[in-house]
């Protein structure tokens, strides 16, 4: 299996909810700002529909905060927030348009998001969230390249980006390429425990706990790649 190119500067990370980043790539993400890349976050919605017991105008801007903060923790400082309904996410021309808006804005060379299949991992059924947003992410990475598409944006002042190189999926039952992230496990172990109310809402065990069993769950080794801790992702190439 081959490593995930590293030879690029800028990146964008697309996901629909807080915490999306957490559960897959965050340890990823840790290593890639540690080599002095610049990555933002991109979220479509504000996780507003995520916690039970707590209504949607309480839980946006204290999942908006934890998001915030899991970002600071593995070096990220751009979280941005689509504003979409959570949990009513569409692939439409409305979240194409605005992934594509947003890639023209940051000009990304690696493009980070989720997987957008029924069941990327066995036995676990996928969101319709992350269904709706993978596509669009995928689509809005050509959108962003075309002028045509949504010439709005252009006049806007949002010129075309054809300078995306690669769109990374994760998680993924088949990955393609990897990264080694043996020294970035505790790093995004803290991130993901840095979403404390919404682990506290899912679990009674102690949220550095859940945190790190889920951490660590999907950063096993992979075979055929020589690290002790690997990331999977699906790599797609594109023109750039």
């Amino acid at each position: 299996m081959e490593a995930v190119p590293e030879d690029w500067q800028r990146g964008l990370v697309v996901v629909a909810h807080p915490d999306d980043i957490e559960y897959g790539a965050a340890a990823a993400i840790a290593r890639w700002t540690g080599q002095g890349k610049e990555i933002g976050y991109l979220l479509a919605t504000r996780g507003e529909a995520g916690i039970e017991g707590l209504p949607p105008e309480q839980s946006a801007p204290l999942r908006e905060a934890e998001q915030r903060e899991s970002a600071r923790i593995v070096g990220v400082e751009t979280v941005e927030f689509l504003g979409h309904r959570d949990g009513q996410l569409v692939a439409g021309l409305d979240l194409r348009r605005d992934i594509a808006a947003a890639i023209r804005r940051h000009r990304p060379e690696m493009v980070v998001t989720l997987a957008f299949t029924l069941n990327p991992l066995p036995g676990w059924i996928n969101s319709a969230d992350h269904r709706a947003l993978g596509i669009c992410v995928v689509d809005g990475v050509s959108d962003a390249a075309n002028e045509w598409i949504f010439p709005e944006l252009t006049a806007r002042g949002l010129e075309p980006w054809r300078g995306v190189r690669w769109v990374a999926v994760c998680p993924s039952s088949s990955p393609t390429h990897a990264v080694d992230v043996t020294e970035t496990v505790d790093i995004a172990v803290e991130s993901l425990a840095a979403h404390r109310r919404y682990l506290e809402a899912l679990d009674d065990r102690p949220v550095e706990a859940q945190a790190r069993e889920q951490v660590e769950g999907v950063s096993a080794p992979l075979d055929g790649f020589a690290a002790a801790r690997a990331s999977g992702f699906e790599l797609y190439t594109f023109a750039g």
